[in-house]
């Protein structure tokens, strides 16, 4: 099976790349930005993404395509537009790719979307489910949710079959951002207030993300369909930060502020969105993409952050 790559030099990219070229019968390619990023696949360089990238080489002969890459969500754009640029890469950007692909003869599209489609939060006990009306809430989110709903329209017109993975906060080797900033303050030994927090939330690790894109590949029910990634087991915060110390082989020094107190704090000094993450609930019901595709994830939570500490390839 021949399958394009967008995305390959990004967090989950590498991680499919590796995986994509152990699976017999596949035949991988790259889409790359530029010449300068290394690669022993057969690689095809397309520029930016946008309305005007010419996909026809890079999507020529492919079977399937797996659009990994997009304009990232940033926590402090400085753009002017910050909307119409998420719009200009993730939703005109995929929409252009899709059409050629499918103009290219191309079987399947698999897009990795976001669960900030879903929105930024959930009620305890209350998870986000592919039923749900779509709430995002910043222009990323909404930049997803476009995108999504060209691409089923797209497969409405084609004969292509698409198929979208909302997935929630990824973590694994290598992982940066926010995750990477608390395994920092984990492994320094840092007392946190953050022993008493008794939120919920869904992660995914990489791996079991890579397996369930692998199983989207061919699976038949997967066509067409809006999926939920997911461990499949819910931490509170706190539950977290004592499992990553347990991976590192390091005790979370966790004190036990309440969460109204911590939630004051963050509001005084102009950290909500900081508060939400660490104190609210984002809770995300993968049975749907279990049952659907005969599925489940590899790895638990416990062995998912031990693999954040395994040497990068």
């Amino acid at each position: 099976m021949n399958i394009l790559l967008t995305g390959s030099t990004g967090f989950l990219g590498r991680s499919l790349v590796r995986q994509l070229n152990l699976q017999k019968g596949v035949s991988l390619a790259v889409a790359l930005r530029s010449q300068g990023a290394p690669t022993e696949l057969v690689a095809h360089v397309v520029g930016e993404i946008s309305t005007d990238t010419d996909w026809a080489s890079a999507v020529a002969g492919q079977q399937v395509v797996i659009h990994a890459a997009a304009r990232a969500h940033i926590m402090k754009d400085e753009v002017a537009d910050p909307l119409a640029e998420y719009r200009r890469v993730n939703v005109e950007g995929t929409l252009s790719l899709a059409r050629q692909a499918a103009t290219a003869g191309a079987k399947r599209f698999i897009f990795i979307s976001s669960i900030k489609v879903n929105g930024e939060s959930t009620a305890l006990g209350k998870p986000f489910r592919v039923s749900d009306i779509p709430a995002p809430e910043d222009p990323y989110g909404l930049s997803k949710l476009e995108a999504e709903q060209g691409l089923l329209q797209l497969a409405d017109e084609t004969s292509m079959e698409v198929v979208i993975i909302r997935p929630p906060l990824v973590y694994g080797p290598g992982v940066k951002g926010n995750f990477a900033s608390m395994i920092k303050l984990v492994e320094n030994g840092l007392p946190l207030p953050l022993g008493a927090i008794h939120n919920k939330r869904s992660l995914v690790g990489i791996d079991n993300l890579v397996d369930l894109i692998i199983h989207c590949i061919d699976h038949p029910a997967a066509a067409n369909r809006v999926l939920l990634a997911g461990d499949g087991d819910d931490l509170s915060t706190t539950e977290l930060l004592r499992a990553v110390g347990r991976a590192m082989g390091k005790s979370a020094r966790l004190i036990p502020v309440p969460a109204a107190m911590l939630q004051l704090g963050a509001g005084l000094l102009g950290r909500k969105a900081m508060a939400q993450r660490l104190l609210g609930s984002l809770q995300v019901d993968i049975s749907q993409t279990c049952e659907l595709l005969d599925w489940k994830p590899p790895y638990t939570v416990e062995e998912g952050l031990r693999r954040c500490f395994l040497p990068l390839d």
